[in-house]
């Protein structure tokens, strides 16, 4: 059985903020050369699991790039 982590205990993890977590971007190879980028895994995991076995390569994990809106918009 496992046991569970006391919430008072300073390895309790608890949520520090409500903001989107992007760190990473997707780039999704086709078998036909063919490459989609994305800015969340959840969007990659749709496309890799409708398509399983089918024209999908592979998935490379980017370091995600803000643009200058992205990082004007959060600091106004």
């Amino acid at each position: 059985m496992t046991k569970l982590i006391n919430p008072s205990s300073p390895e309790y993890f608890k949520q520090t903020s409500n903001d989107p977590y992007i760190r990473h971007d997707y780039k999704l190879f086709y078998q036909s050369g063919k490459t989609v980028i994305f800015d969340n895994y959840e969007d990659v995991q749709l496309i890799w699991f409708q398509n399983r076995g089918k024209f999908l390569s592979h998935v490379e994990v980017l370091d995600h790039k803000e643009s200058k809106v992205e990082k004007k918009e959060k600091w106004v």
